[in-house]
């Protein structure tokens, strides 16, 4: 069965339609959704069910986390524990392509987060992405809208045939700018840690530290 295809304006997205869209994921839905990288897949981190069904519509692996993100540096702390150098870090790269490892609230499925408890987060430079969250009121899933193991989708017409009739919505806000994902990185107690080289330079994070 084809999903719900709902077209929005990436600059300027009507309020109505996020709404809509929102009481999808508050209802467990799961749907496809433009970021600032590539087009992910969304559903509220707080429902295991929903959870579950990502898992199930990507064939992902149970055991890697999925990363989350929010519509605001406030809806982030919100959402899990920012420490004084992962928020001047925030401050420097959101919204952007720059996830950071952090602990995460008891709220959050566990299924989301990786180990010890931590999700990564970022607020994306998306309206559409970032407008979804805040519509919420609690960040959102952010994995990339393909099989596991399959490129990633730049626009809401790439998405997999097989993927698309799995989710109940695509939102489709046009094409996404594609390239790399978004770098994801922790602050260890032994120092800054590189966890997936992406769209930011890992030079660009080192030099910001220091």
């Amino acid at each position: 069965m084809s999903p719900l295809v709902l077209s929005l304006d990436a600059r300027i997205p009507d309020p109505a339609v996020i709404a809509r869209v929102a009481a999808i994921l508050r209802d467990g839905g799961l749907i496809a959704f433009p970021t600032d990288t590539v087009y992910g897949l969304a559903v509220d981190p707080r429902r295991d069910d929903a959870v579950e069904r990502l898992y199930d519509a990507k064939g992902r692996d149970r055991g890697m986390a999925i990363p989350l993100i929010a519509g605001s540096i406030e809806q982030a702390i919100d959402a899990a524990r920012l420490g004084a150098r992962e928020r001047r870090l925030a401050e420097a790269f959101w919204p952007g392509p720059l996830s950071i490892v952090v602990p995460a609230a008891s709220g959050i499925a566990a299924a989301v987060r990786g180990p010890g408890g931590t999700v990564a987060m970022r607020v994306p430079d998306h309206a559409v992405a970032r407008g979804l969250a805040l519509a919420l009121g609690f960040p959102i899933t952010a994995t990339s809208a393909n099989v596991s193991g399959q490129p990633a989708a730049a626009s809401a017409g790439s998405i997999d045939a097989t993927l698309a009739a799995r989710v109940d919505a695509v939102v489709d806000a046009g094409a996404a700018p594609g390239g790399p994902p978004s770098t994801i990185v922790e602050l260890t107690p032994d120092g800054p840690r590189l966890v997936r080289a992406g769209a930011i330079a890992w030079d660009r994070v080192l030099t910001f530290l220091e």
